[in-house]
């Protein structure tokens, strides 16, 4: 045999074209605050009243501590399959394909469970248009240009978080500029609609349950390990980045949230409108100022698309790379495009199953999705606090203050926001019985399948 025979074919690797700025443009286009502020924010209202201002600072709080989490961890593995790659590596490959089944199941959907509202907000201008065709083809051209250079695909991202952000200070502004009631009202006194219209105090235990829908609004800066293979000094530039993504993140829901809450003309009017932000805009600058703010939201909504595009192709990609699907698969998910150093059949992949599932029931999009974040917040909080004693975290070039108060805390709040979803017999409850099928089944094929092949499973990163 040769000795060029001899030497392993070199690993599908990504090119390191992203600076620090680059990929805090893409994390936050996932994060997207526009649409949180927008499509989140007004059921969080519509669940604590004026208490929704505590309830988004205390998920910032929680925010904090998460962001702790997933710096220490992205900095030890800034690795293209994200929290599945960092699990698998600090907890157990078991474990860590549960968190892959959860995440590839949550990913693909979210997609679609983003691009829906193009629909809602293009609706303002142009009634009538089929809001699940529309966001099909949201996702299908997100796609093409996900496909491009991931250095253009920054500045594309970049250039439309702008205007998202434009958005949000007009909004702040309407608000700050002509409040009706003082910050220390929704501090002291937060009050929320009564049963019979009226308007009541906001319990501790109502501001506590929207509290649990606000931690999701701020998700998104850990999306920032996914670029880890492609980011120049990842180890060293990862915790910048997710920490600047949550400051931001905070930063730029919680202060337009707080001008709407003072500077809403009727607090009535506010939490009986069908949709709080457009009775909130029409009410303090006119319908054409909404016309406007509705067509930025909707910009804001296609930029998110385009970036969750991004950071799931990147770990369809890591999956094909690790060996996780027959050999053909596998190989084919791994494909790096030769121009654009893009993982092109990875991301064509994630952008048709996003595009089809836009087709699928709203409410079952709502169901898979709602609690499959929250396993894996807590996988991540124990590959901390394990990562810690078995070693496979000491070459982080972060390493978080005050451990292991932030996991611990982390850990406290996840396990409240399992008991509010358990009362709820909606949504909550059936989400996680759908969040632990997902684990099941993800247990199983791995136990039953990866285990027994040959090899099993093979994690990988970047030769470098």
């Amino acid at each position: 045999m040769a000795a060029t025979d001899q030497i392993p074919p070199a690993r599908p690797r990504l090119h390191r074209g992203l600076r620090v700025l680059g990929t805090l443009l893409i994390t936050l286009s996932a994060i997207t605050p526009a649409s949180s502020v927008f499509i989140i924010a007004p059921g969080v209202i519509g669940q604590a009243g004026t208490g929704a201002f505590l309830a988004f600072v205390v998920a910032g709080v929680v925010g904090v501590f998460m962001a702790f989490v997933y710096a220490e961890l992205a900095s030890a593995y800034p690795l293209s399959g994200g929290e599945y790659a960092i699990v698998a590596r600090t907890l157990g490959r078991l474990p860590g394909f549960v968190v892959l089944g959860l995440f590839m199941v949550t990913q693909l959907l979210i997609i679609a469970v983003i691009a829906l509202g193009v629909g809602i907000y293009l609706s303002v201008l142009f009634p009538g248009l089929p809001a699940q065709t529309v966001a099909a083809v949201t996702t299908l051209a997100a796609t093409a240009l996900a496909v491009f250079d991931i250095k253009l695909n920054a500045w594309v991202t970049g250039t439309f978080l702008a205007i998202e952000m434009l958005a949000l200070v007009v909004v702040s502004a309407l608000g700050f500029l002509n409040p009706q009631r003082s910050l220390a009202d929704l501090v002291a006194h937060p009050v929320v609609a009564g049963a019979d219209g009226t308007i009541v105090a906001a319990s501790v235990g109502v501001i506590g349950a929207a509290t649990a829908v606000a931690i999701f609004s701020y998700n998104g800066y850990g999306a920032a390990v996914y670029l880890g293979e492609e980011i120049q000094d990842a180890r060293r530039g990862m915790a910048r980045t997710i920490l600047w993504a949550l400051g931001i993140t905070v930063a730029s829901e919680l202060i337009p949230v707080t001008a709407v809450l003072l500077g809403a003309p009727s607090l009535t009017g506010l939490f009986g409108a069908g949709n709080m932000m457009e009775y909130f805009v029409t009410a303090r600058a006119g319908s054409a100022v909404n016309d406007v703010i509705s067509l930025a939201i909707a910009l804001a909504i296609l930029n998110a698309v385009l970036a969750i595009v991004l950071v799931t192709a990147r770990m369809v990609f890591s999956t094909g790379r690790d060996g996780t699907w027959p050999s053909p698969v596998s190989r084919a998910l791994a494909a790096i495009h030769p121009r654009f150093g893009s993982p092109w059949i990875a991301t064509l992949a994630t952008g048709a199953i996003g595009a089809a599932f836009c087709y699928a029931d709203e409410r079952f999009l709502l169901v898979v999705t709602a609690t499959t974040i929250i396993a894996i917040y807590a996988a991540l909080c124990l590959s901390t606090i394990i990562g810690r004693r078995n070693g496979s975290t000491a070459h982080a070039a972060y390493r978080m203050p005050l451990f292991p108060v932030a996991p611990i805390l982390a850990l406290a709040a996840i396990g409240y926001v399992v008991y509010r979803n358990l009362l709820d017999p909606e949504v909550g409850r059936p989400s996680l019985y759908t969040t632990a099928g997902i684990g099941v089944v993800s247990a199983g094929y791995y136990l039953l399948v990866l285990r027994r092949r040959p090899g099993r499973w093979d994690l990988q990163g970047p030769d470098d």
